[in-house]
């Protein structure tokens, strides 16, 4: 249940934030009101950040269609405050309700882009003449520019894509990029993807690639971006026997933080609620 405050519109800034504890208090008493029940207001970790980190990037495949939790989203991404996060299967939608929550409950202020490649109203809600916008989405500390939005010549089973943006990750502008390749059991469809995908990465020399691949390190499929950039994780690679940490709950390794022109310093992948996807988060520093 929300509680709306216009004259806090108009009032000096202590009785604004006074109205905004009397209206997060009053939430509090009447209980649950956001998705799946879960609590608006919701405490972060001991443990958790409280601003954002400057040299952070996270990758999150969030799961759709899946129980829609966007406070609990919110409150995952707000744990690790990353200065740059990349979505895959995001809902426009529900990108909007967790940078809302990531700005109202926890106080950080991203912008967002996004690389659409369906409008699908039964995924996204919206009616069939207005359907919601379905793909990927990068939120930024920063302010972005150049944005692309492209897709995938074969899609595979259903439309896949890449986008990218130029932003800040510590105090270096670099070029992101997000993607989600073809569901598993495509491999020659994700081989043409990475190839795609790859060449727009060439042609920067500093550049990080956040994504769902849908393929472990050793895939032929992944060579080109091997070639390319180094994951986060300094013991995964092509060669690897084992050491890649599983970022799924059927415990596979199939997100990645590809960095170009940049060193991982450290990473971490935690299960979630809320995604059959773990969330992967990086600190690099520029070399």
């Amino acid at each position: 249940m929300w509680i709306h405050i216009e004259e806090a519109m108009v009032l000096g800034k202590s009785t604004r934030l006074l109205a905004g504890a009397m209206t997060v208090a009053c939430i509090m008493l009447v209980g649950p009101s956001a998705p799946s029940g879960a609590l608006f207001g919701r405490s972060l970790p001991v443990d958790a950040v409280r601003d954002v980190v400057p040299n952070r990037v996270m990758t999150w495949n969030i799961c759709n269609p899946c129980d829609e939790n966007n406070v609990g989203r919110a409150s995952e991404i707000a744990t690790y405050a990353p200065q740059v996060i990349g979505m895959q299967e995001a809902c426009v939608r529900d990108v909007e309700r967790i940078r809302d929550y990531l700005e109202n409950l926890y106080g950080l202020v991203y912008h967002v882009e996004y690389g659409m490649v369906l409008q699908n109203w039964g995924r996204c809600g919206g009616w069939p003449w207005s359907p919601g916008g379905f793909g990927q989405a990068v939120l930024s500390a920063a302010p972005m520019t150049d944005r692309v939005s492209v897709e995938y010549p074969d899609g595979g089973s259903e439309d896949r894509g890449y986008m990218a943006v130029t932003t800040m990750v510590g105090d270096r502008p670099v070029r992101v990029f997000n993607t989600h390749l073809a569901q598993r059991r495509q491999e020659s469809v994700r081989a043409d993807q990475t190839g795609v995908l790859a060449a727009a990465v060439a042609r920067h020399e500093r550049a990080i690639v956040l994504g769902d691949f849908n393929a472990v390190p050793d895939a032929s499929e992944l060579t080109g971006m091997w070639g390319l950039a180094a994951d986060a994780d300094p013991e995964c690679g092509t060669t690897a026997t084992g050491t890649c940490e599983t970022t799924t709950d059927w415990h596979t390794k199939f997100d990645y933080i590809f960095l170009r022109g940049f060193a991982p310093l450290k990473h971490r992948v935690k299960p979630s609620l809320y995604s059959d996807h773990h969330v992967l988060h990086a600190d690099v520093d520029p070399t």
